[in-house]
């Protein structure tokens, strides 16, 4: 993204705007819509939210918030389950070049390389969990639906099989379909928060998930 960083956005990071100002010009990359500045922003609340409520050290998961989609790998792209790992890699470089100790830049890499469905490695750290829950909550609810049909029009996905909608007697396929991502992944999503209001947050937001599908598949 462009370093002109609205003064608008960075206070909206409060209390961290400090650090937003230095990470937001190396947080996103140009053209996704679904991990935009929008979305850094909404695991940021997301994850605070959580903090509140479980602990961890501020400072290290503001960072890891805004740095872990500083690498962008698109969802059909042969490298996507390294994405995360390109990323932890970059987090450590750019906090090593602003004077992060070693210690901290490991910690916020880990969360980073962790955070991720694909990667699909366990964290370690408390802020790696809220992490993960933050980043999670974001693909589920209202707004995960949202990003779904979004990702899926980028792809060139259908919104669903016009003969067979719910995969009755086909394979899930959520490259070719849409809603076939609901099953495939999104529905799976609430069953693996690692923080106890994580957990509790995405139970509201599963039934939310259920309740787009359901309504979609009424008028289909």
């Amino acid at each position: 993204m462009s370093t002109e960083i609205p003064e608008t956005l960075v206070d909206a990071f409060h209390p961290h705007q400090a650090l937003a100002r230095q990470l937001l010009p190396h947080a996103t990359a140009a053209g996704d819509g679904a991990h935009d500045p929008a979305h850094i922003l909404r695991v940021f609340r997301n994850a605070f939210r959580i903090q509140a409520e479980e602990g961890g050290d501020a400072r290290l998961l503001a960072a890891a918030v805004l740095l872990h989609d500083c690498v962008s790998v698109e969802k059909n792209s042969p490298l996507r389950s390294r994405a995360s790992r390109l990323a932890a890699d970059k987090a450590s470089e750019i906090l090593g070049a602003l004077g992060w100790s070693a210690e901290d830049c490991t910690a916020v890499a880990h969360a980073v390389l962790t955070h991720s469905f694909s990667a699909n490695i366990e964290p370690q750290t408390l802020e790696a969990r809220i992490l993960q829950d933050a980043d999670r909550l974001d693909a589920i609810g209202m707004v995960g639906a949202a990003r779904c049909f979004y990702i899926a029009g980028r792809m060139g996905s259908a919104l669903y099989d016009v003969t067979d909608p719910l995969a009755k007697s086909r394979p899930l396929d959520d490259r070719a379909f849409a809603i076939d991502h609901f099953p495939a992944k999104l529905f799976k999503l609430a069953e693996g928060f690692k923080t106890a209001a994580g957990a509790r947050l995405a139970r509201e937001r599963h039934e939310r998930l259920q309740s787009v599908l359901d309504q979609l598949l009424e008028e289909i």
